[in-house]
C-alpha cells in the first residue's frame, strides 16, 4: 500500500481511539487575540503578567459548556464543568502559568468514603495552543481546513465521572496557556502541571472535593509519562498531595529510545513537538540546533509548532529526520554523539525515584511506538526500589501500523485501569506483581 494511503488508513481508523508556536513563543496579554491555525483562543487563556506565589493557586475559572452533556433529575450528565487557570512552577524554577478543566460529576461516588478526585493527564494532542484537552470538552472535533483537534480523551474523562469520580484535566504548561510553546514530554513541567491541577480543583468554590477526597492519577502515552513522573515527584513537591494510586500506561520512560521508535513512523511530528520543547526548556541548546537543523528542518518545527495531532499526521507521517539535518543523520545519531543533549535527555529518564502510593503500568507488548521495552524496564527499576507495582503487559498482536500498536491498548485496557483506579481510591488494598514480572512479557 502506498504511504499516503496506508497513512491515511492509520489515521482514519484511529480517530476512533485518537480522535485526533515556533522555537519561542510570544507572551500574550489579556487583551491579545492570539490566532492558531484559524482558531481564536479565547482571552482566558492568556496569562496575566503577575502569578500567585503559591503552586495549585487559582489565576481564574469560568463555566465550561460541555459539548456532550444530558439533562436529569438531578443535574446535567455527565457534570458540570469548569475552565481553570493555575500557578504552577516549571522545570527552571520559575512561575507558569496552565490551564484546564474540573468536572463536578452529576453521578453519586458509590464507592468508601468521601468523593474521590482523579488528576486526568491528557495523551499527545499536539503542541498548537487549540489543542488544548480543555477545550476538546467545549469542542472533541473541531476542523476549520487549516487544523484537526479531537478531544480523544472525553471518553476517558466520561468513563471516570460515570463512576461518581470528581476529574480535574491539565493542559499543561504552554498548551492552551499562550505565553509559551508546550514543553512536550518535560517530565517535572508536566509532573508540577499534574500535582498543582489537583491543589487547584480542591481550592475551587462549589467543588465537592476536598484536602480529605482520596487523589488519583490517570494517564496513558504523554499523560502516562506525567504521571508516572508525578508519582515520583509527589513526595517533594507536592506532599499535601497523598496519592491513593496512580495509573501510567505506555509511558515514555526513556526519550532516547522514544525518539529512536518516533522517527519515520505516522507521528513523526511528536519528534519536532519534543525538540521544540527540549528549547523551550533549555534555550542553551538552541546554537546546537541552529548547527544541525538545515532549513527543512527549522521550517518542519515551526510549522509543527503550531499543529495538533490530525495536523501532523498528514504532513508530517513517515517523516525522517535525516532530511531535517546539516548532514544527514538522524537526530538520534546526533543525540548519541552530543554530550550537551545526552545529559539534557538523561535528566528526563523516569524511573530513578521510587514513586508514591500503588501505580499501576500498563504498556502493549507490540507497542513500537513509545517503545514496550522501555516502558517495561520503568516496572523494574519501580519493583527494584520497592514500590507497589501492578504491571500489566497487554497482549495484542502487532500490526503494520505503529500508532495502532500503540494506541490499541488505550481502548481495550481502559476499563480495567479505571477499575483498578476506583478499587484504589475506595481504600481498596492492591498487591504487587513485582515478584512475577521476570517471568512477564
Amino acid at each position: 500500500m502506498p504511504a499516503r494511503r496506508k497513512l491515511l488508513a492509520a489515521a482514519v481508523t484511529a480517530a476512533a481511539c485518537l480522535t485526533a508556536q515556533a522555537l519561542t513563543a510570544t507572551a500574550a496579554t489579556a487583551t491579545d487575540e492570539v490566532v492558531s491555525r484559524g482558531v481564536t483562543i479565547p482571552a482566558f487563556y492568556n496569562p496575566p503578567a503577575t502569578l500567585p506565589a503559591a503552586n495549585g493557586a487559582l489565576v481564574r475559572s469560568e463555566p465550561l459548556p460541555l459539548a456532550l452533556s444530558l439533562p436529569s433529575l438531578h443535574g446535567p450528565l455527565p457534570g458540570t464543568a469548569t475552565r481553570l487557570m493555575y500557578k504552577s512552577t516549571d522545570s527552571n524554577g520559575g512561575p507558569v502559568a496552565v490551564t484546564g478543566a474540573y468536572i463536578e460529576p452529576t453521578a453519586r461516588w458509590k464507592g468508601g468514603g468521601p468523593r474521590p478526585l482523579v488528576a486526568l493527564a491528557p495523551g499527545t494532542l499536539g503542541q498548537g495552543d487549540q489543542c488544548a484537552a480543555s477545550m476538546g470538552l467545549e469542542h472533541p472535533l473541531s476542523f476549520n481546513g487549516e487544523t484537526v483537534s479531537v478531544g480523544y480523551e472525553d471518553l476517558s474523562v466520561y468513563r471516570l465521572l460515570a463512576k461518581g469520580a470528581a476529574v480535574v484535566v491539565t493542559d499543561y504548561a504552554g498548551l492552551g496557556a499562550t505565553d509559551r510553546l508546550h514543553t512536550y514530554v518535560d517530565r517535572v513541567d508536566e509532573a508540577h502541571a499534574v500535582l498543582d491541577a489537583v491543589r487547584a480543583a480542591r481550592s475551587l468554590g462549589g467543588a465537592s472535593v476536598t484536602a480529605d477526597s482520596p487523589v488519583g492519577l490517570f494517564g496513558y502515552s504523554q499523560g502516562g509519562g506525567a504521571t508516572a513522573a508525578a508519582a515520583e515527584l509527589q513526595s517533594s513537591y507536592a506532599p499535601d498531595v497523598t496519592l491513593a494510586g496512580t495509573y501510567a500506561g505506555a509511558p515514555p520512560a526513556d526519550l532516547t529510545a522514544v525518539t529512536k521508535a518516533i522517527d519515520g513512523s505516522e507521528l513523526a511530528g511528536a519528534l519536532g513537538w519534543s525538540l521544540n520543547g527540549f528549547l523551550q526548556s533549555d534555550p542553551e541548546l538552541k546554537p546546537i540546533a541552529e548547527a544541525h537543523l538545515n532549513a527543512a528542518g527549522k521550517a518542519a518545527l515551526t510549522d509543527l509548532s503550531t499543529m495538533c495531532v490530525g495536523d501532523a499526521l498528514f504532513g508530517y507521517g513517515y517523516a525522517k529526520s535525516t532530511r531535517w539535518t546539516t548532514d544527514g543523520r538522524s537526530i538520534s545519531d546526533i543525540i548519541a554523539t552530543t554530550p550537551e543533549l545526552k545529559t539534557f535527555l538523561d535528566g528526563q529518564r523516569i524511573g530513578r525515584l521510587k514513586p508514591s502510593g500503588p501505580v499501576r503500568l500498563a504498556t502493549g507488548v507490540s507497542d513500537n511506538l513509545v517503545p514496550h521495552g522501555q516502558s517495561r524496564d520503568l516496572a523494574v527499576d519501580w519493583c527494584g526500589k520497592g514500590a507497589d507495582v501492578t504491571y500489566k503487559p497487554v497482549v495484542l498482536p502487532g500490526v503494520g501500523s505503529a500508532l495502532l500498536n500503540h494506541f490499541a491498548p488505550l481502548l481495550t485496557d481502559q476499563g480495567a485501569a479505571i477499575d483498578w483506579l476506583t478499587d484504589r481510591l475506595s481504600g481498596t488494598p492492591t498487591t504487587s506483581n513485582c515478584r512475577t514480572l521476570p517471568v512477564q512479557p
